[in-house]
């Protein structure tokens, strides 16, 4: 006797249903409309992009027991193990910020670690297992808020949510790439902008519920993790049960793909196995044009606001004075339109994303981290002249560019390695890559906050103290181009053979049997894959009012940079 898939087809004799989380349950039949995939990575991307806007808790936490009338904060002189598991003084920011390194250490971890598990169990339960580490997470980081334990928020958001962080950020890449073989570069934009997006809504919501909950006594952040937890948890189990995967040999209506994409020795259509892909020279000289580009990138975006203060000082309310001899009022004026300027970035960020992994599509992904080097390299040359005319303008039109091409860096990136190593890994293999962002996220800012550290203790004026920092960031870039510009084709011996191939398509679940059964099955699976506009333009309403709420709050943060 034969069982029935979802949608109708038939399963094999003797073989088992498989379960709702299982790869063979959401291959999808015909009809099935592929833009219904990109919202679904979307919605996940943008609940764990909040680990952006995590520093809107650093100071109403650092002052919860004083809030509450019962403590104060922990002596300067107290050991970072003695502070995590105190409770009766209030944590400092400095350990607070350690949560935010964890987020990105244990992003790159899991993503390297599990990407192969993920390739074999597919999107959907990868999305399931991201939604109970990333909102599980929280819930355990808001009994540590309750009992005031320290440990119990680096437990809970920094190590099971970054785990949550690592597979919720690769589980829609290899996804899109194979629904999208005409559109790669697109297709990953269009999921990972929402990572840059992330905090854009969930900063200002996070500020707007703390409000809502706050009382004489509490700054309502205990409630405010729980609510956004749930809020979290129904909108990325919502994308992760939006996932599907095509079928073996499924293609684009109308599109065949080239011979050789066109001449494009640059891309395959053979596929690397992940676990060969440390020894691959290619690999690492992406690795290093990523790491490269998101070093310098990361350490501007750490220090936008304090460079625009410092640099420009009274002339950003229209007085002629540095910022040493502004008064506090002064300062916190400009502090407030600094906030704006931040918000601006954020906006680059995520716009960048999309536009240049896009772009990619057309250009070729070499020649777009090509111009990432080189148009970043003469922007980060020409910043410490912008800010010595003091050419407010100029200076903040480079660094927008600028971030537009840190947050490209990582949207063409998934995109780049399909070209090189194939469809059937890359999301296990670009798990591999993100350890260039861990590298980078400890590379980029100590180079910058150090060179001021050490320009200032030299006395040279605040103004001044990015000129150096600046020019060192443009070498960063010049070895990133060299990486970018030694890529070439992988040597044959590097792929996958047939047998190969066939015997991981069989462990990923991509089995032929039940692959011929959904195509042969057409006409049942037609009618209840088949999509309706309306299905596809609510997906899109669903994460689109979302990002479109974020963009306005944003906004009118930017409109104080501009008043």
């Amino acid at each position: 006797m034969s069982s029935v898939l979802e949608g109708g087809s038939a399963l094999p004799a003797g073989a088992s249903r498989p379960g709702i989380l299982d790869k063979e349950r959401i291959i999808a039949g015909p009809g099935f409309n592929r833009w219904l995939v990109p919202p679904a990575g979307l919605a996940i991307h943008l609940c764990i992009g909040m680990a952006y806007g995590f520093s809107v808790f650093w100071l109403p936490l650092s002052k919860t027991l004083a809030t509450a009338g019962t403590g104060a904060a922990c002596p300067k002189d107290m050991s970072f193990l003695a502070e995590l598991f105190a409770s009766g003084c209030d944590w400092r920011i400095a350990t607070l910020g350690w949560m935010y390194a964890l987020f990105f250490v244990f992003l790159g971890c899991a993503a390297a670690v599990w990407g192969g598990w993920l390739e074999h169990a597919g999107p959907r339960k990868a999305g399931v297992v991201s939604a109970l580490c990333w909102c599980g997470g929280m819930m355990i980081s808001a009994l540590g808020i309750y009992l005031h334990q320290f440990w119990l928020m680096i437990i809970g958001s920094g190590v099971i949510g970054g785990i949550g962080l690592g597979l919720g950020y690769i589980s829609p890449v290899s996804t899109l790439i194979k629904w999208f073989p005409d559109r790669r570069g697109m297709a990953t934009g269009l999921a990972i902008m929402g990572f840059g997006g992330g905090a854009m809504i969930g900063s200002p919501l996070a500020v707007d519920l703390m409000k809502l909950f706050a009382t004489p006594t509490s700054a309502g952040v205990l409630q405010t993790f729980i609510v956004m937890s749930l809020i979290y948890f129904v909108f990325m189990l919502g994308g992760a049960f939006g996932y599907r995967v095509p079928a073996t040999g499924w293609k684009p209506a109308g599109w065949t793909p080239p011979a050789s994409q066109a001449g494009n020795t640059m891309i395959t259509s053979r596929h690397v196995h992940v676990k060969r892909v440390w020894r691959i020279p290619q690999f690492w000289l992406i690795w290093t044009a990523l790491c490269m580009n998101v070093s310098a990138g990361i350490g501007v975006i750490g220090m936008a606001s304090p460079m625009l203060q410092e640099v420009f000082g009274g002339i950003l309310i229209g007085i002629p004075k540095k910022f040493a001899e502004l008064d506090a009022a002064q300062l916190a004026a400009i502090a407030t339109i600094a906030g704006g300027f931040a918000a601006l970035l954020s906006l680059f960020n995520i716009g960048g994303r999309f536009f240049w992994a896009s772009l990619s599509d057309k250009l070729s992904r070499k020649l777009t981290y090509a111009v990432f080097f080189i148009l970043g390299g003469l922007l980060y040359f020409s910043v410490p002249s912008f800010a010595a005319a003091g050419n407010k303008l100029l200076f903040v039109g480079a660094l927008c560019i600028i971030v537009s091409m840190y947050g490209g860096g990582f949207s063409t990136a998934p995109a780049y390695l399909a070209d090189l190593f194939g469809t059937q890994m890359v999301g296990a293999i670009h798990g591999r890559l993100l350890t260039a962002w861990a590298t980078a996220g400890i590379l980029g800012p100590v180079v910058v906050n150090y060179m001021r550290e050490y320009q200032l203790s030299l006395g040279i004026p605040r103004e001044q103290v990015y000129n150096q920092t600046m020019y060192i960031l443009v070498g960063l870039l010049m070895i990133g181009l060299v990486a970018n510009l030694l890529v070439r084709p992988l040597n044959p011996k590097w792929f996958m053979t047939d047998a190969e191939l066939a015997e991981e398509k069989r462990i990923a679940h991509e089995k032929s049997a039940a692959a011929s059964a959904q195509l042969a099955g057409a006409a049942v699976r037609g009618s209840s894959d088949a999509t309706p506009p309306i299905r596809v333009w609510l997906a899109w309403l669903a994460v689109g009012i979302p990002l479109a709420w974020g963009v306005y709050r944003t906004l009118l943060a930017a409109a104080r940079f501009f008043g």
